[in-house]
Order: C-alpha cells, then structure tokens, then sequence
C-alpha cells in the first residue's frame, strides 16, 4: 500500500487538522471565560469545522483507497477485520476520555468552564455517548465539557459503519456510490433546511449537518480516480494545481469566506484536490515530510480529543498568575504531553492489535 500514496505528507495534514481546531478551540474557551480573544474574526470561528472537513475528506479517501486495495487484491471485502481494526483504532481513546468527562472531570472544580453547565451530563446522552452518537448529544442537547469534540469521532465512526458495506452494494460502480452519497446528502440538507421536522424531539436538520458523510464521500471520490489512474487526473494532479488550490484555500480561510449552503462542500472539493496531490504527486511526495508533522501526525487523534482538557488548564493557570501570554504555549505543550503519553500507554497496545487484522 504504501508504495502507492505519500503517507507522511497525509500524516502532515492531519497534525495541520489537528492545529487549526485547537486554535479554533482556544479562542472559543477564552471568549466563554470571558478573556481577551479573536473569537469574532471570522477566521478563528471557520478553522474549527473546516479542520474537521480536512479531517473528513482526508479520512473518506484513505478509507476507500484501502477498501479498493482490497478489493483488488482478495477480490472482496473482509467487513469484520474492516470493523476491527476500526474499533481498535477509535474506540479506546474515545472511551477514555468519555469515560473521564462523565465519572471524573465533573468533580474537579478547577475544571470548571465560565458559562458552561454540566446539565446536558445525563443517563441520556451518557447512552449516546456510549452507541457512538455524540454528533447527535452536541447538535440538540448541548455541549458536554471535554467531550463535545467527540461529535466528529461519531461522524467518522457512522461512516465507518455503512461504507464497507455499501462497497459491497455498489460492487460493480464504485463512482455512482460516491455521486449518490454527495447528492443524497445535499438533497436531504436541503429538503430538511425548507421542510424542517423533528422526530422523537430530535431536530433532524441539526443533526443532519454534523452527518458530514459527503464530505467524506468527495475525498471518496478523489480515491477512486487515482486508484484506477483515470484520465480526469491529468487536470487535477499537477503542480500549479495544488499550489493554487492551497492559496485558495489559506485566502478563503484567512477571510472566513462562507458559502453558504454548499459552504463545507466547496472546502470539501478544495481538500480533496489537494489531498490528491500531496498523496500521489511524485512531484511533492516530500513536501511536507519532516519528522516533527510525521510526529504530530501520528498522535492527531490525541491533539484533537485532549486539547480541550490542556487548553482549560492553561487558561486557569493564566488567570492565576495574571498572564494571558501562558495560554498558546502552556495549552499546546500540554496538549503535547497529554498525546504523547496517551498514543504511547493507551492507543499503541491495541494499534499493535490492530496489526493483526491488516
């Protein structure tokens, strides 16, 4: 597999991923403790979800890089080595810090968040939680402190759930699977945003646009035309290509640019194209390959679910010693630490694991 895609410069995207929604998140607590921030600039409030589209798009094409590898290869589809190796993977950090954010993090009092309440812990969304449905505890219950960013784990997990199986359903037209993924998605957005309906209490638009699977279906869709080398690569892959659609990018982003309905799909197509020329361009294979984004990129998943915890720490810490200046390096050395420590004594264990069902 490896000898097909640049996986350091994807490891590299995923520590920028990772970054971006820690900034995204810090301004955010530091608004909500009522301190100096940039929570206003359009540019703090996009990075936040469009780190998680990166993340999306970049997971929808390695997903169905692998599952067309596969495919290839075995001349099927293993869903139950798929499913674990999945779970081996995702479920011992999400558990972990689901686990401390209900049974533990409450009762700390220097964990407390200004303006945030700890009624949305319940037995309810506790057992959603638990059955992978965060995205659905955050878009109509509310936030539940050092948990929240676990919506896009369900998200990813939800995906993870279905695609294996809907390769197998689209079997012979891997690209119709994708076309009517990106579609459906955007139709039922779309019904449910001029015909709004909530079903057992649920607002189904809300929940709806966490379900970002479309996203994740563009970076699909980028997977399958390089896997089968398609003719519609010698537009895309290309040098002056990437390096515009970047720019385009860091521009949009800067000025918070949204786009409205199709907001998250535009960015959507913008990563995938990048995705794909940093994955299988010979011309930047080395681009971003340095060992400092392979290290981030290897304990992203640590960055993204610890953040939170490392940047309340470091807040409380500011305010003590009355120095805003601690926030950025205090928050991200501990951020560090936290994912350090968690990739090298709870996730490695079961990545050795996960090995086996390769």
């Amino acid at each position: 597999m490896s000898k097909f895609l640049h996986f350091p410069n994807l490891n590299a995207l995923r520590a920028i991923a990772a970054l971006l929604v820690l900034i995204h998140h810090t301004e955010q607590i530091k608004n909500s403790f009522n301190l100096d921030s940039f929570w206003n600039v359009p540019f703090f409030n996009v990075i936040g979800k469009l780190g998680v589209v990166l993340f999306f798009v970049l997971s929808g094409f390695l997903i169905t890089y692998l599952l067309l590898n596969e495919e290839k290869n075995t001349n099927k589809i293993n869903v139950k080595r798929f499913y674990f190796r999945r779970v081996l993977k995702i479920w011992p950090l999400y558990y972990f810090i689901i686990f401390l954010s209900y049974f533990v993090f409450p009762y700390i009092s220097v964990l407390s968040i200004d303006n945030i309440q700890n009624e949305v812990i319940s037995v309810k969304t506790f057992l959603l939680y638990i059955f992978m449905l965060p995205n659905l505890v955050l878009s109509n219950f509310g936030v539940v402190p050092y948990a929240s960013q676990a919506w896009s784990i369900g998200t990813e997990e939800q995906f993870y759930l279905i695609w294996p199986l809907l390769f197998i359903l689209f079997r012979k037209n891997k690209m119709l699977l994708m076309l009517s993924v990106i579609i459906g998605y955007i139709g039922v957005k779309y019904y449910l945003t001029i015909n709004p309906k909530n079903l057992f209490g649920i607002n189904l638009l809300d929940f709806w646009n966490t379900f970002n699977i479309d996203c994740m279906a563009i970076g699909g869709l980028t997977a399958i035309l390089s896997f089968k080398k398609s003719k519609v690569l010698n537009c895309i892959n290309n040098n002056y290509v990437f390096y515009l659609s970047t720019l385009i990018v860091i521009i949009l982003m800067i000025f918070g640019v949204n786009f409205g309905f199709f907001h998250y799909e535009i960015y959507a197509i913008l990563f995938a194209i990048i995705i794909l020329n940093l994955a299988t361009n010979k011309a930047l294979e080395v681009i971003l390959e340095n060992k400092m984004f392979n290290y981030l990129g290897g304990i992203s998943y640590g960055i993204y679910m610890y953040q939170s915890i490392a940047i309340v720490i470091a807040i409380k810490l500011s305010i003590y010693f009355n120095l805003e200046l601690l926030i950025y390096p205090v928050s991200l050395s501990l951020t560090l630490l936290f994912s350090h420590l968690s990739f090298n004594y709870l996730e490695k264990p079961f990545l050795k694991l996960k090995n086996k069902f390769s």
